[in-house]
């Protein structure tokens, strides 16, 4: 049959684009997804609420067959990313799809075409709505749990990618860590921290939450100095990151959150969030109300596992101790609290940086993400 690909332009449009992952994916055949909440997806593409679009610009589209939804996309325009990279990209994302090529190349038609015609003569994704906030396409680790605010997609989507003329440009990887697997930080990391802090030349403190806006502002300083020579890296403005921070403040364990300071300067910052989809899939259909924030404020004490969602340190204050000091901390305030679980994602692939102490600590490489590219024409 014939689809349809039309401009998401209504309120009850945007509901069925927000709503379309529920009807196209089968709990029991993909028990892995976790229902993301609605209004984190509402709030990704809302224009006027969310800094984001300040600059950048979205168009949505769906794919109907029959009446029916049965795809979903989003064309975005992102000037801070072209002006910092001196590029002409557009991206695409909340890409959702059924199992068919059709409806696919459809909307991938439909995104480009959008893209071309502002002038983009290539196109990355997916993001949701930029490489600073969820990212990637799942293409190896379909088999596990997804960790809190990382994506999660059938196997068939890289198929759909690849049929419409997408090609790989960079992995970004996850590593699994688990005390019962053996995980530990190797004693000499341990005694480098210490005689770090023995030293008094570093020392790591939690962040503050009674004083939030300073600090918030202290790690966004450090995030946009750490990442920024980062593969797809696009400056936050204050703002953005602001918004962001105050979306996650809730959600923060403020010991799981910390500042290094070497001499008392802030160097880098540490962000580990518990994994709070083993609570959004007992949630199940993405509110929050009236009985999904009962249910979060319940459960948050009770996980035992999280998902280490950033690390960053300024490029003066890198050695090739500070990646152990951090390490050694983190573990040691898990075993603390008694998080014994966690993932560290998403690491570029050619980050060695990161990815060799990984390797070093023994954790295991298991999932794998992918940003696609291709021209901004319609096929």
């Amino acid at each position: 049959m014939s689809v349809q690909v039309v401009r998401v332009t209504s309120a009850r449009d945007l509901r069925r684009f927000v709503d379309l992952p529920w009807r196209i994916h089968d709990r029991q055949a993909h028990p892995q997804w976790v229902p993301p909440l609605r209004v984190a997806v509402r709030d990704a593409l809302d224009r006027r609420g969310n800094p984001f679009y300040r600059r950048a610009e979205r168009e949505l589209f769906l794919c109907l067959r029959n009446g029916r939804a049965v795809g979903r996309i989003a064309a975005i325009l992102n000037p801070a990313h072209n002006d910092f990279h001196g590029d002409r990209a557009g991206f695409f994302g909340f890409f959702e799809c059924v199992d068919d090529p059709d409806v696919a190349t459809a909307l991938f038609g439909a995104a480009r075409s959008w893209l071309a015609a502002r002038g983009m003569d290539r196109v990355l994704g997916p993001v949701n709505p930029s490489t600073n906030h969820d990212c990637g396409l799942l293409v190896d680790g379909f088999e596990h749990h997804p960790t809190f605010m990382t994506p999660w997609n059938p196997p068939y989507y890289a198929e759909m990618l690849a049929g419409a003329g997408f090609a790989p440009e960079r992995d970004l990887l996850g590593y699994h860590m688990s005390v019962a697997d053996g995980f530990a930080v190797p004693e000499r990391f341990e005694r480098l921290a210490r005689r770090a802090m023995d030293r008094g030349s570093i020392a790591f403190r939690s962040l503050d939450l009674g004083r939030f806006r300073e600090e918030i502002d202290t790690c966004w300083d450090i995030y946009n100095s750490a990442w920024e020579k980062n593969w797809g890296f696009v400056p936050f403005s204050r703002e953005e990151f602001n918004h962001m921070a105050k979306d996650l403040k809730h959600l923060l364990h403020p010991d799981f959150a910390f500042i290094a300071e070497v001499d008392g300067e802030p160097a880098g910052f540490m962000l580990i969030l518990l994994d709070y989809n083993h609570i959004l899939k007992k949630i199940g259909n993405g509110r929050l109300f009236p009985f999904g924030i009962i249910r979060l404020l319940l459960g948050k004490k009770k996980l035992r596992s999280g998902r280490v969602m950033a690390l960053g340190v300024k490029e003066q204050y890198r050695t090739r101790s500070i990646f152990p000091l951090f390490a050694w901390e983190a573990y040691r305030r898990g075993l603390e609290l008694g998080v014994l679980e966690g993932e560290a994602s998403w690491i570029l692939e050619d980050n060695e940086a990161m990815n060799k102490p990984m390797r070093a600590m023994g954790a295991r490489l298991y999932r794998r993400w992918r940003i696609f590219g291709s021209e901004a024409v319609k096929p």
